[in-house]
C-alpha cells in the first residue's frame, strides 16, 4: 500500500469533510504514521472510517473522530493534556506535537505496553502512559489544561472535571443510545463549568463507566 497517499486521502476525504480545518491538527495527521499504531493484523484497516476493535474489548477511535476531538479542545503549545483511554497511543501521538506534555491513562495493562512501545517507536518524548482507571482516582500530574475521553459516558463525573485547571477544556461523548453527543466542558472557575454540545456521535462505553441511576417511584 502507498501509505503516504492513503494518509493524504484520509485527510482530504474523511477528516476535512468533518469540519476539521485546523491546519496544525491536519499536519499532525499527516506526520504521524497511524498504520504503526494499529494492531499488525489490522494494518490494512488503518485508514478505514470505523472504530477499530482492539484486544480485550477496547477500541481505537475512527480517524476523523480522533482529529475532531483534538481540534475541538483547542490545543495550545503550553498545555498539559490528559487522554482517558490511551489505547494504542495514536491520539496521544497526535496531541504530543501540539502541546507541552500529554498523559495517557489506560485500564488495560497489555495496551499500556503497546502504547508505550508505539510512542517510543514514533520518537514521541513528551508523552507518558500509566495504567489505571481515570474515573476512579485523580491523576497525580493534574491539573490539566485539556482532557479527552475516548469512550462514552452516561455523564462526566465531577471527579474528572475537577482535574481541569481554570480555563481548561474537557471533551467526551455523553449520553445514552440512540443519541449521544460530543460535549465540551470548560472550567470557568474552580468547581464551575460551562457545557456545550458540539455534535451527535455514538461510542461504546468507556471501561468501568458508571451508568445513571434509575429512580423508581
Amino acid at each position: 500500500m502507498d501509505w503516504e497517499n492513503a494518509r493524504y486521502l484520509l485527510v482530504e476525504q474523511q477528516i476535512r469533510p468533518w469540519d476539521v480545518l485546523d491546519q496544525k491538527v491536519l499536519n499532525r495527521v499527516l506526520a504521524v504514521k497511524r498504520e504503526e499504531f494499529v494492531p499488525a493484523d489490522k494494518k490494512e484497516l488503518a485508514f478505514v472510517d470505523i472504530e477499530l476493535p482492539l484486544a480485550n474489548g477496547s477500541q481505537m477511535l475512527a480517524p476523523k473522530m480522533e482529529a475532531k476531538l483534538l481540534q475541538d479542545i483547542d490545543p495550545q503549545i503550553t498545555d498539559k493534556v490528559l487522554v482517558v483511554g490511551a489505547g494504542t497511543g495514536y491520539l496521544m501521538a497526535l496531541a504530543a506535537g501540539l502541546v507541552a506534555h500529554v498523559y495517557g491513562v489506560e485500564i488495560d495493562a497489555a495496551l499500556v505496553d503497546v502504547a508505550r512501545a508505539n510512542l517510543a517507536t514514533a520518537g514521541i518524548i513528551n508523552a507518558t502512559v500509566t495504567q489505571g482507571d481515570a474515573l476512579a482516582a485523580a491523576q497525580k500530574q493534574g491539573s490539566f489544561n485539556a482532557i479527552i475521553v475516548t469512550g462514552s459516558l452516561a455523564e462526566v463525573p465531577a471527579s474528572l472535571k475537577d482535574q481541569l485547571a481554570v480555563g481548561g477544556r474537557l471533551i467526551a461523548v455523553v449520553g445514552e443510545l440512540p443519541i449521544m453527543s460530543a460535549t465540551l466542558f470548560s472550567c470557568v472557575e474552580k468547581g464551575s463549568f460551562s457545557e456545550n454540545k458540539l455534535f451527535e456521535y455514538n461510542l461504546p462505553r468507556l471501561k468501568n463507566a458508571v451508568e445513571k441511576t434509575a429512580f423508581a417511584f
